[in-house]
């Protein structure tokens, strides 16, 4: 039940993020395009949800802000997700050295103040890692390597775990006294056990992925205008906060309704493999 709502919650925002480009031609806005003139207008059909300070559709802006904060989520999440697992696999099946130096740089950097860091990473230059400036693509490859440099540390103790308790049982024994390769060994019997506990991992990864990003936008450090992002959507709607108050509401929502269903996904998950 909780894999489904998960699941219905993320693919409406999914799909719905997917439709920007037509729904944009079906209701003839641009959601990049200001239109002083009809700047803080009421929901009406024309604008299902009215418009921001500059007079752009926020409906629209909503569900390309989705495109944006789905990406980052995702492309972070899955980075994260790789990069960890395999440390775990490599620390819990070599042991010694292995185990203990990939297992002591990930208690180092989760010993580090995560936020303070962020911020500072992001304030770089992007140019000054050969990307381009003002972007919008670069601008979520950047945030999305940044988030995952500091996110696989807890998917590798999951998969660290996961692996030596397969490893540690008496069929892989077996398995190794018969001759199985190692390789064999590890992708037939060792990483299956580890897609559970990666699976919740990254799935609450997409959910802080996107928050950070929303926070990092928020202090104009993530994605930069015009792009919309439902961070840079908050930062901009608290200049008017008194004036048009459901400009703030709208992206607080949609980031609401994507982290609920992050969270039910991975729980889900996490019930089904236990």
């Amino acid at each position: 039940m909780r894999i489904a709502a998960g699941l219905l919650l993320l693919g409406v925002i999914a799909a719905g993020a997917l439709a920007a480009p037509w729904l944009a031609a079906a209701l003839g806005h641009d959601p990049f395009a200001p239109d002083l003139l009809n700047r803080y207008a009421p929901p009406s059909a024309t604008h299902p949800l009215g418009t921001d300070e500059l007079g752009r559709d926020v409906a629209l802006r909503l569900l390309w802000g989705a495109r944006v904060s789905l990406a980052v989520g995702l492309l972070s999440a899955l980075i994260a997700a790789a990069v960890g697992t395999l440390a775990g696999l490599v620390a819990a099946w070599r042991g010694g050295l292995w185990d203990g130096l990939l297992m002591r740089l990930a208690d180092a950097l989760l010993a580090l103040p995560a936020l303070p860091l962020l911020i500072i990473l992001s304030a770089l230059d992007p140019a000054a890692i050969g990307l381009p400036r003002g972007q919008a693509m670069a601008d979520v490859l950047r945030i999305a390597l940044i988030l995952a440099a500091f996110g696989w540390m807890g998917v590798a103790r999951l998969a660290r775990a996961a692996a030596l308790t397969v490893l540690a049982m008496e069929f892989v024994r077996a398995a190794r006294a018969l001759g199985v390769g190692e390789g064999r060994l590890l992708l037939r019997h060792v990483l299956p056990a580890l897609a559970s506990p990666v699976a919740v991992a990254t799935a609450l990864a997409v959910a802080g992925a996107i928050l950070a990003e929303s926070a990092l936008s928020f202090l104009g450090l993530g994605i930069a205008p015009p792009a919309p992002s439902w961070g840079n959507m908050l930062a901009h709607a608290q200049e008017a906060l008194f004036e048009a108050p459901l400009l703030a509401l709208w992206p607080g929502l949609m980031i609401l309704a994507t982290v609920a269903g992050c969270t039910l996904l991975a729980d889900g998950i996490r019930r089904r493999g236990a």
